[in-house]
């Protein structure tokens, strides 16, 4: 999935729902932003693992939690949020053809 996909397939839902304001395309900037952010802090989990060692202020090797781990939890929380604002919690299917005669 690629930040274009998540951005048209957004911008189209709203569409669908007739919400065209800019204020929703601003909302929907944050959303992908807050996407990357995950991705990055995804990685850096992948990378450092749940914990991680370190050399504290005094020289001493430390064993330290993942930041990472609870911001990634904060950044999902918040990327639910912006989809609840936008009405967005099931995607809206789009109807095959409308002149079908079938609903």
């Amino acid at each position: 999935m690629t930040e274009k996909r998540i951005r048209e397939s957004l911008v189209k839902q709203l569409e669908r729902r007739g919400m065209n304001a800019e204020f929703y395309e601003d909302l929907i900037n944050d959303y992908v932003h807050y996407w990357n952010l995950k991705k990055d802090l995804l990685a850096d989990i992948k990378d450092k693992g749940l914990r991680y060692e370190t050399i504290n202020g005094n020289g001493v090797s430390v064993e330290k939690a993942n930041e990472s781990v609870v911001n990634l939890q904060k950044t999902t929380a918040t990327m639910l949020k912006i989809l609840t604002e936008l009405k967005l919690k099931e995607p809206v299917q789009e109807q095959e053809n409308p002149t079908d005669g079938y609903l």
